[in-house]
């Protein structure tokens, strides 16, 4: 899994960075194994097709200039990946199509047959209709998320620089953090004018995929074969350990890409039995509700120090589990996954 921001896709003029997409092409091509882009880059390609100089703040002309511009988005892809003989697709995914378990499978499903027919999908956030993803989201957790989704073997997420400095890479004094387990305390800058991610996200998006046993490199876009490297054990960029157990695709599903709706505080007893028998939490157990959830939404669990314990599907709603019932469940263990 690879992904690429808008300022590696495009050179802030709303024109493609075609050497750099020949060069990722050209990766792909020589890993000689299943591989997934995803690419950011539909809006600021858009912006020029409307007469647009910078990136506005309205929802209404995002969403137009990431209409207008993913077409030259896949077409640029199509090109640098067909010179080495690659077919692709497009995939637009939003955080809606992850959130919901049925949707999420479909996802997957579509993903795993395109690969087993030899193509490559270019993936991207669906801009131009999912609101929330133009205000909040950003590629990179799209990236982590489909990583975790198709089980995937590497993420390498690519940028301008060449890793995670523990300082700005601007400043002489800045050095390169080859180990994720050292980024904690390090500047982390915000994205730039064309795009909404920043190392911030990358950091947040390269834990994500390595708590759940994905390993995760972070580095430079640029020159020639920097993900083949990457892929063969080189030191390049700064690389995230896999250190998540193995779980089950439904409980990566519950962990990584369900939104929680609301939490539950649970008392002593409860968190024992969740925690050290393996039961399902009782309703009776659940000290307070916050939130207006529905049976069927997600929701984290609480200790009453505060430690969060785990997510589960509410067996029931808020309103419902209010008042401490003792004949509902509030979360059977089957839909439980424990931090």
């Amino acid at each position: 899994m690879v992904k690429l921001g808008s300022s590696l896709v495009t050179d802030g003029a709303g024109r493609v960075r075609r050497r750099v997409l020949e060069q990722r092409a050209a990766d792909i091509a020589a890993l000689r194994e299943d591989a997934c882009i995803v690419s950011s880059g539909a809006i600021a390609l858009g912006l020029p097709l409307l007469g647009l100089r910078r990136r506005p703040r309205a929802t209404p002309q995002l969403q137009a200039a990431s209409a207008a511009g993913q077409v030259r988005l896949q077409l640029a892809w199509e090109d640098a990946l067909r010179h080495h003989g690659l077919r692709s697709a497009q995939v637009l995914l939003t955080a809606a199509d992850l959130a919901e378990r049925s949707s999420y499978v479909n996802a997957r499903n579509a993903l795993r047959a395109l690969l087993r027919l030899g193509v490559v999908p270019v993936l991207n956030e669906n801009d131009a209709t999912a609101t929330d993803e133009i205000t909040f989201g950003d590629n990179d957790a799209l990236a982590a998320q489909v990583a975790v989704l198709l089980g995937a073997r590497l993420l390498v997420l690519l940028t301008e620089v060449d890793g995670v400095y523990d300082a700005h890479p601007a400043d002489a004094a800045a050095r390169r953090l080859p180990s994720g387990d050292a980024v904690d305390g390090a500047t982390l800058g915000p994205g730039g004018p064309l795009g909404r991610g920043g190392m911030e996200s990358k950091v947040m998006a390269a834990r994500l995929a390595a708590g759940a046993g994905i390993p995760t490199v972070i580095g430079s876009g640029y020159g020639d074969g920097i993900v083949t490297a990457i892929a063969a054990g080189e030191p390049r960029g700064t690389r995230f350990r896999a250190h998540g157990s193995p779980a089950s695709a439904f409980r990566l599903w519950l962990q990584h890409a369900k939104p929680s709706a609301g939490t539950l505080v649970i008392d002593d007893g409860a968190r024992g039995a969740i925690v050290g028998e393996g039961r399902s939490l009782l309703a009776v157990g659940v000290v307070d509700c916050e939130g207006d959830f529905a049976a069927g939404d997600a929701v984290e669990l609480v200790a009453l120090d505060g430690a969060r314990v785990g997510k589960g599907l509410a067996g029931a709603s808020a309103a419902h589990l209010r008042g401490r019932p003792r004949d509902i469940e509030a979360v059977h263990r089957d839909r439980l996954v424990l931090y």
